[in-house]
């Protein structure tokens, strides 16, 4: 059995991290896996959109506790260890938002911890109605600090904090009325729904997507007139582009674009 199935249905490839046991925790294995997975997928032309689901009753658990503790054997009571892999949780992290196809998240059952941060993360995502989302390592006397810097990053300050000192779960709907996912929908319908969004975004120019999500991401980070001077540039490069003033004269003689990438 693969730790992770990788599906490829066209434009979209479909990762489905697949250790159900363990509630698809981010061992160290799965952490390298998907990492060398989506390094490849960023080479990867025909791939427009990644879908990233958890295989049985569960998205991801978060960290693997078990490994976690095995780590405090090391004559420095883990630290070096727990540093290592912390950077390369983070490190998977913006691998992501630095691809670049978008990564939808197909999220059901739970997601928490680093499970949830993987959501928050995620450029999109979708889940099932009776998901529940949390940041609960305060439950177990570990503050999730590092699954709050993308936490922070999706939802109001005041509900993330909230969440990450209570370790109370949140319900799919109200995880989507704070923004933390798109959507929620009913548990049968969430792969057609996921799979919907993906072909929607699969059919527009890929190097459009593409410029358009870098840009996303570094311009979110920069004062104003800043993010006005980067974002115009960006402009300027996908202007010039043969695919662009394709789809631009076809907008403009009311045909299909027939675009070359």
């Amino acid at each position: 059995m693969t730790i992770l199935d990788v599906t490829a249905q066209g434009p979209i490839t479909h990762l489905r991290m697949n250790a159900p046991e363990r509630l698809n925790a981010l061992s160290d294995e799965m952490l390298a896996t998907l990492h060398s997975k989506l390094d490849a997928l960023a080479e990867d032309r025909q791939t427009r959109v990644i879908i990233l689901s958890g295989a049985g009753k569960a998205f991801c658990a978060g960290h693997d506790l078990r490994q976690m503790t095995a780590m405090r054997q090391a004559e420095d009571g883990g630290a070096a260890a727990f540093k290592d892999l912390f950077d390369r949780c983070a490190a998977l992290m913006a691998r992501i938002q630095s691809l670049p196809q978008p990564v939808i998240a197909q999220v059901h059952g739970i997601a928490t911890a680093a499970g949830c941060q993987l959501v928050a993360t995620c450029d999109m995502a979708i889940a099932a109605e009776d998901t529940r989302f949390g940041v609960n390592g305060v439950n177990i006397g570990l503050f999730c600090s590092t699954p709050m810097v993308a936490l922070t990053r999706s939802i109001p300050r005041k509900q993330a904090f909230e969440m990450l000192t209570t370790g109370e779960f949140i319900s799919a709907p109200r995880a989507a009325e704070l923004g933390l996912i798109n959507r929620a929908v009913p548990g049968d319908q969430l792969a057609a729904e996921t799979n919907a969004l993906a072909e929607k975004i699969a059919a527009k120019l890929g190097t459009a997507v593409a410029h358009g999500k870098g840009a996303f991401y570094q311009q979110m980070h920069l004062p104003t007139d800043q993010a006005y001077a980067f974002t115009g540039d960006i402009m300027v490069r996908n202007m010039l582009e043969a695919d662009t003033r394709e789809g631009i004269d076809a907008f403009l003689e009311k045909r299909a674009p027939d675009w070359q990438q």
